[in-house]
């Protein structure tokens, strides 16, 4: 597949070519290791990333799930750790048998624009108008990833660890495991040691909820 990798460092190119220095292109190879499966990417400065860095939740939700079931995901909302918002599309290249074997990711940053909407909105716009959802923020290593998904786990629930009971713990690495987190290295010991639990516990919660 090095011949793939090549078209698509030439799409890169061209598209942010065309967009310009807001427009970040990444690709993706899973074919390694995922802690740094970013091996080529232009105007990384949108995300602070660079060639080597890690992976991203879409990428390990990717992994996790069966080739057959992706969908390329296109013109969603993300945001970096800085709250800049993103405007980002994801495009996974698949070979004959449907292996995703890289992920074409793009992510333009449309903050000055929304700027702009808001302030043209607010002159033509009723004054209650629906909120937005927050966009999921791009992580710039798996560690980081990593603490997101924990955090998203427990905002899940809607309750502090120390309130969990069993079933809230299970529903949290429910959600864990679904995102793809226990394919990060060492996650397990991260994720038993928050939630208070040995891993053995932690695996049984994972195949009950297999079961």
């Amino acid at each position: 597949m090095e011949y793939m990798l090549e078209i698509l460092k030439d799409i890169a190119d061209g598209i942010a070519k065309e967009f310009g220095q807001n427009c970040e292109v990444a690709i993706h190879d899973l074919s390694g290791d995922l802690e740094n499966s970013i091996v080529y990417i232009i105007n990384g400065h949108v995300t602070n990333r660079h060639a080597g860095s890690g992976t991203s939740k879409i990428v390990l939700e990717t992994m996790h799930r069966d080739a057959s079931t992706i969908k390329d995901q296109l013109g969603y909302l993300s945001r970096t750790s800085e709250g800049r918002i993103l405007k980002s599309s994801t495009i996974f290249i698949k070979d004959a048998n449907q292996k995703v074997h890289y992920i074409l990711s793009i992510n333009y940053d449309i903050t000055e624009l929304l700027s702009v909407s808001h302030a043209i909105r607010d002159l033509i716009t009723p004054d209650v108008m629906p909120e937005y959802e927050q966009p999921e923020q791009i992580s710039n290593n798996v560690n980081d990833l990593l603490d997101n998904l924990i955090k998203q786990s427990v905002s899940l629930v809607g309750k502090p660890v120390a309130l969990m009971s069993k079933e809230d713990k299970i529903k949290a690495i429910q959600f864990l495991n679904d995102s793809g987190a226990f394919l990060v290295t060492k996650s397990g010991n991260k994720i038993s040691e928050y939630f208070g639990i040995s891993k053995f516990t932690m695996y049984s919660y994972i195949n009950e909820v297999k079961e």
